[in-house]
């Protein structure tokens, strides 16, 4: 099994409730950019994007580097595919659990 913390998986999925973080996410997975650069398609405040850097970092979602004046974000996979396996693992009993009905509802029309 998976070794992961509820904490790291509230802070994950707590992360991933809002539209704009998985917005930054979605452009991560495409590679490393400044926070200018996902800050662009947003319509929100500089103060607003800063704060949901914050959260995602804490999360363990992302990472920065400052090269002078300019911060550099990258995915950080590790959390996400926390998250993944806990929800594969649910996938994975409801998928038993509903074939084993189907095998049921087959077997007694």
């Amino acid at each position: 099994m998976v070794n992961y913390s509820q904490r790291h998986l509230d802070l994950a999925f707590g992360a991933l409730a809002h539209p704009i973080r998985r917005g930054i996410l979605a452009r991560l997975s495409k590679g490393e950019a400044t926070v200018a650069e996902l800050a662009r398609p947003f319509k929100v405040s500089a103060p607003a994007i800063s704060k949901h850097m914050h959260i995602l970092e804490q999360a363990g979602l992302l990472s920065r580097t400052k090269h002078g004046r300019e911060h550099r974000c990258r995915l950080e996979q590790k959390r996400m595919k926390e998250a993944e396996a806990w929800i594969e693992r649910y996938r994975t009993f409801w998928n038993d659990r509903l074939d084993a009905l189907e095998r049921y509802l087959k077997e007694n029309p």
